[in-house]
């Protein structure tokens, strides 16, 4: 197989998971206690791909968060332009350090689990494009849905360069009419995150079927029923199928489901898809 390196998108600014990428950027949302750009650098590293040299994170919304947080753990591309340069122009920005290799791409809020990314590059001759892919709807590639993670060619990826674009009309949808675009079936679970509902879903997930996740030093002296609760907080009351962030409080008299809470009462809610719907 061609040489390799991975980019993780984390520029993005997360306006549909507003309030809580008002005060945290959308990469450092924690999915089962743990930040989804921990999970992303997880899952490369898992595929043999760690370190500065082969990994970078762009960043551009509060992109000093996501610089601290990236540490020495991959190489940073900061975008510093009046906005994100979109997935296209940010691997655009790093066509120098990618130099030639192939290039493994994932969303930085891409929730998978379950399944085996290796799929996406078994037997891969670094000539045409990959993308993972889950059953939809909606149906974005044939009967398949984006699922967050693509294997790009360099051939393709020197022709980008650090202005606004996004690689689904540069590349994905011109390869598709050309042939060249090969969907590679996920096996596991898939969830972008990008909003409440796919949000907790994810949590939910991670926690397990009607589990908990409780950090140690979270504090529940109420309940708590299929829920994942984080570093810090305090569960005095009651809360079923929900998150709770880190240094989250639910006072004695609450009763939260379906719902995101963070801060001392900040709550998004986010019912499961068939609540509320017509009957």
């Amino acid at each position: 197989m061609t040489e390799l390196c991975s980019v993780v998108l984390a520029a993005g600014v997360g306006r549909r998971l507003r309030p809580l990428t008002g005060m945290v950027a959308k990469a450092l949302c924690p999915v089962g206690n743990v930040a989804l750009l921990d999970l992303a650098l997880g899952r490369l590293a898992g595929l043999g791909l760690a370190g500065p040299a082969q990994v970078a994170v762009n960043a551009w919304y509060l992109a000093d968060q996501v610089a601290s947080a990236v540490g020495r753990r991959a190489h940073l591309s900061v975008e510093s332009g009046p906005a994100p340069l979109g997935t296209a122009g940010a691997l655009g920005a790093l066509r120098d350090w990618i130099d030639g290799r192939g290039v493994l791409v994932g969303n930085a809020d891409a929730y998978l689990a379950g399944g085996d990314l290796r799929a996406l590059l078994a037997g891969w001759d670094g000539r045409g494009t990959r993308l993972l892919g889950t059953p939809g709807p909606p149906e974005e590639f044939g009967r398949y849905r984006f699922a967050g993670y693509s294997l790009l060619p360099w051939h393709r990826v020197r022709g980008l360069d650090a202005v606004p674009a996004e690689l689904v009309r540069t590349m994905w949808r011109r390869e598709e009419a050309d042939g060249e675009l090969t969907v590679v079936p996920y096996g596991g679970t898939y969830l972008d995150t990008g909003t409440p509902v796919d949000y907790l879903a994810a949590n939910l997930h991670a926690a397990g079927p009607d589990g908990c996740l409780v950090a140690p030093d979270a504090l529940v002296t109420g309940g708590a029923r299929h829920a994942v609760i984080g570093a810090g907080a305090v569960v005095e009351g009651r809360v079923e199928r929900c998150v709770v962030w880190p240094g989250g409080y639910v006072g004695p008299d609450e009763y939260l489901t379906g719902a995101i809470r963070y801060g001392s009462s900040g709550t998004v809610t986010a019912p499961a898809p068939d609540e509320g719907a017509p009957e």
